[in-house]
């Protein structure tokens, strides 16, 4: 036997050893090749939990060394590694696109979606997180994540008798984790410090491997911790404000200090939400250290290298924490950045002035990042509107939040038969490369192949369904009768749509009960039948999602639907992959503009699978009439319940006289022409523009070789360009209010503006400030913002100068307003300097 660097329970025999490698890297949650091996080991296992290292885990010792003996089986096995580290060393569209660029990205997130076998994730964030990975992996994008190992994760969802949601909390054993300690050169556990009140808290660092990517996890349930301090990672977004505190420091300070144990040199910060904002003053005490420069200069060296996104629609949904809590636990840290409490603070404020104002931690990471986006076009809109404050008398169009639409990684959605569906009309590297060609070859797939797929998709579903459904039951105290009718629940050729997501208000999930006899009526027609499956959890202490789950499981029982019309329990990726693979439709109803992005309804379209969903998040730019449906008007209406009701008289009427009418209505040869239309348009338009790899190579071009580059300029020769732009800051701060505007003339002749207007500096060089010409958007385009030339220093005067202009005179010479802004070719503004002047 030779030693593993693994932990399983049973020893792998060394013939077999490859399996481990192969477990332990979580590339099997997308490359399905080796699921034949894993399938051979423990057929009842694998069916159940698609888990590679709980079967080595599980099986046992005789076992395997009966399957060392099998001369095919360990060819298998050899074979499977040789193609695995192959495929490892294959170069990406990054070094195929980029070369040698230097980049190294840490991503930082409080949850990590890539697979069941690793719960760390509750919800869009973390699936999101995952498939940054995942991708980055497939590109070869060189990207670390960084996060959080918690012994519960997020709870486990079950129904009581009535109906009602319980949680439950199960232990996240790590030996039953694709995870292995990081060590440090003695082959020492490795653990990071960080500084609590009175104590010092450890945190031991984790690895797993994703492919080509690595993600580190820190877990404070080392034994050498106090008690309390164990179970700060113990679950995740449980616990109140301190606890939350406590994990945010834990991330971002402490995942920051990993990276610098480990060697890792990084030029790009991401944060994934603000939860690890302290990340950025982790990386600036980092800088100071190696340069001796002060925190000012450092942060203006920092900040540049760092990408913050922002998944939150809503004020309300940013972390705050109170004064006094913070100062208990950052106060020290303030102290050691040399910048006192009331400076950290400060960066956290709206108002850095307002004692009260708590500190809040997207304040934070977009004070310290040079580079902001939400996550979808409505929600770049939305967030600028919400970060306005931040930029006083600044236009909200010009507020620097960009925006990069999410995406899904494709290959970890897909069904089997889609992968041979796409794999045969586009080749097997059609998601690891720029896309070009996937519209225009997946378009030649015929009727006939589409709808036979998708029927297959469906009925496969509808298998898997049932059998979930009974397992459900079987564990509730329910009769032999129901789970007998469990077994037969749904049609396997009727139209299946599919509602799975958390369970809040603003999602709305039971908009579809709103008028429950319109919807009875649709269960129980005979001729076009429809169903319907619905998944999802409530956080444990939201009452309104609860009654919410509850409304569902209480109609089903009342009404007697539970054959058109199913709640399946503890919504997980393993649940979200089936429903996917196999809905015709999938129904997403969320308040807008509540839905930053909503990617759930992206993984449909892989599969097949069309959508009807509020026009929010994704689909507000990706609807259209050909490939799918859309609810409301594209206005917000805020919580106004007639509105709902209008909108579910809406959802009422397209499913009765357009998508049900649509799927049912086939020709003389069984074929739903329309419906297969819009499949096709769906798939091949829509699928490559909202795949992970879009989005990846979207933040790699615009955000992270350019944040990259910027951060090692900075950090040059002893910090010397961000001491310049402190340099610069400092004049701005200094002159700015003595700056002023003399007098303008406009003038007219033969349809063009000549504008002349006198700028007097006082103080400020010519050269850190730029004289523009305003207007706002007409037609709801952009602004048009025009630069004024500087010509001669008027007379008699040190500093005033005169400014001209000559633009078409397209518009009234009303609208146009003067300017002054600041400038500094290296910086961006107003992200570095807000201060701003309008004339009069």
């Amino acid at each position: 036997m030779a030693i593993s660097p693994y932990n399983f329970i049973s020893p792998i025999p060394e013939r077999l050893e490859g399996l481990a490698e192969l477990a332990t890297d979580l590339r099997w949650s997308w490359s399905h090749s080796a699921d034949v091996l894993w399938e051979r080991i423990d057929p009842e296992i694998w069916a159940i939990t698609r888990n590679p290292w709980l079967i080595l885990q599980s099986v046992s010792t005789s076992h395997l060394e009966e399957l060392a003996e099998d001369g095919d089986f360990r060819k298998l096995v050899e074979s499977h590694v040789k193609a695995h580290r192959e495929s490892l060393e294959e170069r990406g569209w990054f070094t195929q696109t980029h070369g040698t660029s230097p980049l190294m990205v840490a991503y930082f997130s409080m949850e990590f979606g890539l697979s069941e076998a690793l719960p760390i994730y509750s919800g869009g964030l973390g699936i999101l997180a995952g498939d940054h990975l995942k991708t980055s992996s497939d590109l070869g994008v060189p990207l670390m994540g960084i996060g959080l190992l918690y012994q519960q994760g997020y709870f486990r969802q079950a129904l009581d008798a009535s109906g009602a949601q319980i949680e439950f909390y199960p232990y996240n054993d790590p030996s039953q984790l694709p995870i292995v300690p990081v060590r440090d050169e003695e082959g020492e556990w490795l653990r990071i410090a960080v500084a609590f009140p009175g104590r010092i808290l450890r945190l031991r660092a984790w690895e797993a491997k994703v492919g080509r990517a690595k993600l580190y996890l820190l877990d404070s349930n080392d034994p050498v911790n106090r008690p309390a301090d164990q179970a700060i990672t113990s679950e995740l977004y449980g616990g109140g404000p301190e606890m939350r505190l406590q994990q945010e420091m834990a991330l971002g300070i402490g995942g920051w200090r990993l990276l610098n144990t480990l060697g890792i040199r990084v030029d790009v910060c991401h944060l994934n939400e603000g939860h690890a904002a302290l990340a950025i003053l982790e990386r600036v005490r980092t800088v100071m250290a190696e340069t001796h420069a002060p925190f000012r200069v450092a942060f203006a060296a920092v900040r540049t290298g760092n990408v913050f996104t922002t998944h939150t629609p809503v004020p309300a949904g940013f972390d705050r924490f109170s004064p006094a809590l913070a100062g208990q636990y950052l106060s020290a840290y303030a102290d050691e950045l040399g910048l006192g409490m009331d400076g950290l603070l400060a960066l956290g404020r709206k108002d850095p002035q307002n004692e009260k104002e708590p500190l809040n931690m997207a304040y934070l990471a977009i004070r310290g990042s040079n580079s902001v986006n939400g996550v979808s076009r409505l929600h770049g809109e939305v967030s600028r509107r919400i970060f306005q404050p931040l930029f006083p008398r600044w236009p909200r169009s010009e507020v620097p939040v960009s925006h990069v639409t999410n995406g899904i990684h494709t290959p970890s959605w897909d069904s089997a038969a889609a992968d041979g569906l796409w794999s045969e009309s586009c080749g097997k590297e059609r998601w690891i490369g720029t896309l070009h060609t996937i519209e225009e070859d997946f378009k030649q797939v015929s009727d006939e192949t589409l709808w036979e797929f998708r029927a297959k998709g469906r009925q496969k579903l509808i298998q898997d369904v049932r059998k979930r459904l009974v397992r459900q039951l079987t564990a509730s105290d329910v009769t032999d009768e129901r789970i007998k009718a469990a077994g037969d629940a749904l049609e396997p050729d009727a139209i299946t749509i599919g509602f799975a997501r958390r369970f809040a208000g603003y999602k709305r999930p039971n908009l579809l009960l709103q008028d429950e006899d319109r919807l009875m009526k649709l269960l129980n027609n005979r001729d076009r039948p429809v169903q319907f499956i619905i998944a999802g959890k409530a956080h444990p202490l939201d009452g309104e999602g609860k009654s919410l789950v509850k409304a569902y499981t209480r109609f089903i029982r009342n009404r007697g639907v539970s054959h058109r019309l199913v709640f399946l329990v503890d919504y997980d990726m393993v649940l979200a992959e089936q429903l996917v693979q196999g809905v015709d439709l999938w129904l997403n109803t969320p308040r807008r503009p509540w839905e930053a992005c909503g990617t759930s309804g992206m993984k449909v379209l892989v599969n097949g699978g069309l959508n009807l969903s509020e026009l929010d998040g994704w689909w507000a730019e990706a609807y259209c009439p050909e490939a799918g449906w859309a609810l409301g008007d594209g206005r917000e209406h805020g919580e106004d319940p007639t509105w709902d009701d209008h909108e579910a008289d809406q959802l009422y009427g397209l499913l009765e006289e357009e998508v049900i009418p649509c799927f049912y209505d086939r020709d003389e040869s069984g074929i739903p022409r329309a419906w297969v239309a819009r499949m096709r348009k769906s798939m091949a338009e829509l699928t490559p523009r909202f795949s992970s790899n879009r989005m990846l190579r979207e933040y790699v071009d615009r955000f992270y070789l350019p944040a990259g580059r910027n951060y090692r300029a900075r950090k040059a020769n002893n910090v010397e360009k961000a001491a310049e732009i402190c340099r610069w800051q400092e004049s701005l701060n200094k002159n700015w209010h003595r700056l002023r505007f003399g007098a303008l003339e406009i003038e007219e002749r033969e349809n063009v503006y000549y504008f002349s207007l006198a700028v007097y500096l006082n103080g400020l060089e010519p050269s850190t400030i730029t004289v523009q010409i305003y207007a706002d958007p007409s037609d709801g385009g952009e602004p048009e913002i025009y630069p004024m030339a500087r010509g001669r220093r008027l007379a008699e005067t040190q500093s005033a100068y005169s400014y001209t202009l000559s633009i078409p005179a397209d518009r009234p010479g009303s609208d146009y307003t003067p300017r002054i802004i600041p400038f500094q070719e290296e910086a961006a503004v107003p992200l570095e300097a807000r201060h701003i002047l309008w004339y009069r």
